[in-house]
C-alpha cells in the first residue's frame, strides 16, 4: 500500500505537469539560457519544496474547496503572475546568456517558484479530493507524507523531461535564445488571456 501510494503521488504529478505552466516554461527558460547544470539545480530545489507544498494543500484540499470565490482568486492570481512574468520575459529578450551563473541563484529560483505555484492549487483540490474520497489514499499524516514523496518525484521527472526536451528542441532546430524568450514570453501573455476570457465567460453566464 506505501509503494502504492507513493506512486499514484509520482503519476499524479508528473501529469500535472505536463500541461504548459509558469513552472515548466521558466524551466525551459532556463535550459535554454543557462544550461542543464542549472536546469537541474532548479529542478532539484522546486521537487523539494514540492513535497511541503502538496502535503500542505492535500490537508488544507477541503477547507479550501469551501472558501468563496476561490476559483476566481486564483485566476486573478495567475493572470498577475502570468503577465508579469511575460513583461519580465519580454523586456528581457534580447539579453545574451551570462558565461557562468551561480548555483545558488538557480537553487533559490527553485525554492521561490515552489512556493509560487498556484497552478497546483485546483489540481491538487480536483485530484487530491479525488484520492482520498475514493480511499486510494489512507487517512493519516505518514499516507500523506509518502504521497508527497511521490508528488516531489513526479515533478522532477517531468521537469527533468521537459528540460531535455527543451535542449532537443534547441539543437535540433538550432533556435535562437532570443526567439525561445519570445515565444515563452508569447506563451506567458497567451496562458494571461486565456484566464482573463475565461473570468469574463464566467461573468457574462452569470448575468444571463
Amino acid at each position: 500500500m506505501i509503494f502504492l501510494t507513493f506512486f499514484l503521488g509520482l503519476i499524479a504529478n508528473f501529469i500535472g505537469y505536463i500541461p504548459p505552466g509558469n513552472i515548466n516554461l521558466t524551466l525551459t527558460q532556463i535550459t535554454i539560457n543557462r544550461g542543464m547544470r542549472q536546469a537541474l539545480r532548479f529542478i532539484t530545489a522546486f521537487s523539494c519544496v514540492e513535497f511541503f507544498f502538496t502535503l500542505f494543500i492535500m490537508q488544507a484540499a477541503k477547507w479550501i474547496a469551501e472558501q468563496p470565490h476561490i476559483d476566481t482568486i486564483i485566476d486573478w492570481v495567475l493572470i498577475a503572475l502570468f503577465t508579469t512574468m511575460g513583461t519580465l520575459t519580454w523586456l528581457n529578450r534580447n539579453k545574451p546568456p551570462k558565461p557562468k551563473y551561480s548555483d545558488r541563484e538557480s537553487i533559490r529560483y527553485g525554492i521561490i517558484m515552489g512556493f509560487i505555484n498556484p497552478m497546483q492549487i485546483p489540481f491538487w483540490m480536483i485530484a487530491g479530493t479525488y484520492l482520498l474520497a475514493h480511499e486510494w489514499i489512507l487517512p493519516g499524516l505518514f499516507a500523506l507524507c509518502i504521497f508527497s514523496l511521490g508528488s516531489a518525484a513526479g515533478s522532477f521527472l517531468c521537469l527533468y523531461a521537459y528540460a531535455h526536451f527543451a535542449k532537443y528542441i534547441q539543437s535540433k532546430f538550432a533556435l535562437s535564445t532570443q526567439l525561445i524568450n519570445k515565444s515563452i514570453a508569447a506563451l506567458f501573455f497567451a496562458l494571461a488571456l486565456y484566464h482573463v476570457g475565461k473570468q469574463i465567460y464566467l461573468v457574462a453566464m452569470h448575468r444571463i
